[in-house]
């Protein structure tokens, strides 16, 4: 007896999504957003609020150099949950050297007292 199905062979479906039959529906989900704890969504939010605050002032070497550095940060955070020490010690250097910026902007003290500085 003969038929007319086609064979079908799925080999490793690990990390995949399929979905086989008349309206079938395939959704996935791997991986998603990093948890972050409180003092990361802190640092995270004091990051986002001194890069708005640097886009109304006159940008320069440090202050791009900065920016630059924020938004380094802010990628890390969103990623992984966290800001390695490392990512915070080169934060807390940048905003050293950078004091007139810090007096100056609210958000850029708010920042540095996250960091330790």
């Amino acid at each position: 007896m003969a038929t007319d199905e086609s064979r079908v062979s799925i080999g490793d479906v690990s990390h995949s999504t399929f979905a086989i039959g008349d309206h079938a529906h395939a959704e996935s989900h791997h991986g998603g957003a990093a948890q972050r704890d409180a003092a990361a969504e802190e640092l995270l939010l004091a990051v986002r609020e001194l890069r708005a605050d640097l886009a109304r002032v006159r940008a320069d070497d440090r202050t791009a150099e900065l920016d630059a550095a924020l938004a380094d940060t802010e990628d890390e955070i969103t990623r992984t949950g966290r800001a390695a020490p490392s990512r915070r010690d080169r934060l807390r250097g940048l905003l050293d050297d950078s004091q007139a910026l810090v007096a100056l902007l609210a958000s850029a003290s708010t920042l540095a007292g996250l960091v330790g500085l």
